[in-house]
C-alpha cells in the first residue's frame, strides 16, 4: 500500500489558491491518499493554469527559470483521466482546458 505523502490533512482553501504551496510536486499531490480523484483533478487543473502562466511569462522575456513542471502536471492529469485531448485547448497562449476536455468520469 502506498503511504500518504504530504500533509495528513490538506488545507483545501490554500491548495485551491496555490497547490505548489501545499505540495512539493505534482507527483506528491497525485499520491496523496487524503484527496479524492475529483479534488486531485481540480488542484492539478489550477496548478496547470499557473504553470502555463509562468511559461508564457518566460516566453515573453520575463525573468525566471524554466522547469518541467507543466509537463509533470500534465502527466499527473493524464494518469487520473486516462487521456487529455490536447487538440481542443483554449485559444490563448496559456491554452487552458475546457471542461469537456478534462472530465472526472
Amino acid at each position: 500500500m502506498v503511504s500518504t505523502t504530504g500533509p495528513a490533512s490538506v488545507d483545501m482553501a490554500q491548495a485551491l489558491l496555490d497547490p505548489g504551496s501545499i505540495f512539493a510536486d505534482p507527483e506528491e499531490l497525485l499520491l496523496h491518499e487524503g484527496l479524492s480523484r475529483e479534488e486531485k483533478i481540480e488542484l492539478l487543473k489550477r496548478w496547470e493554469y499557473d504553470a502555463s502562466e509562468n511559461s508564457v511569462a518566460l516566453e515573453e522575456g520575463m525573468p525566471g527559470d524554466e522547469s518541467d513542471l507543466l509537463r509533470r502536471i500534465l502527466l499527473a492529469l493524464d494518469h487520473l483521466i486516462a487521456g487529455i485531448d490536447v487538440e481542443h485547448v483554449g485559444p490563448t497562449k496559456q491554452h487552458g482546458f475546457a471542461s469537456s476536455v478534462i472530465t472526472s468520469t
